[in-house]
């Protein structure tokens, strides 16, 4: 409600009459008085294709784990939660790293995450917990990924 009453005092004021005593608001008073909307900051990582495809594999995978939740396999779904979001935050923690070697190990880390993804797919293909053309689709993403990840992998090292 502050802030409310802060924004309508400083359009008042930004306020001025011209020649005939009209009210006219100065486009200039009005970006003097009112804060402007904070950017947010860009991450270097959200530029890799990998992180991308990364992150929306981490999306579908948490939404595979509400199902798995809904059929009371909590274990299940909390794994493949965990290891979903292991692929982009492997990718988003490392990028950041000014030493090549650590990225390349961090990549490899994200890479076997997707691994043990596709572990978990087949089993809960095997158990009937899913369609076949689902996990298939999933399964692709993921050997797509995995390689996108050693080829940029191996264009880092000398």
């Amino acid at each position: 409600m502050g802030d409310e009453q802060g924004a309508k005092r400083a359009l008042e004021s930004a306020k001025s009459k011209d020649q005939s005593g009209k009210s006219e608001t100065s486009p200039l008073a009005l970006s003097r008085s009112l804060p402007l909307p904070q950017r947010r900051p860009h991450w270097r990582f959200e530029d890799l294709d990998i992180w991308q495809l990364a992150r929306d594999l981490a999306v579908k995978f948490h939404r595979i784990a509400n199902r798995l939740q809904e059929k009371r396999l909590y274990r299940y779904a909390e794994q493949l939660r965990g290891a979903g979001l292991s692929l982009s935050n492997n990718i988003a923690e490392r990028s950041g790293s000014t030493h090549k070697q650590e990225f390349i190990q961090f990549l490899n880390i994200a890479r076997r995450s997707l691994f043990e993804d596709a572990s978990m797919l087949l089993i809960f293909e095997k158990l009937g917990l899913f369609e076949s053309d689902e996990i298939s689709g999933l399964l692709t993403d993921c050997d797509s990924l995995s390689r996108k990840i050693t080829n940029f992998s191996r264009s880092l090292r000398p």
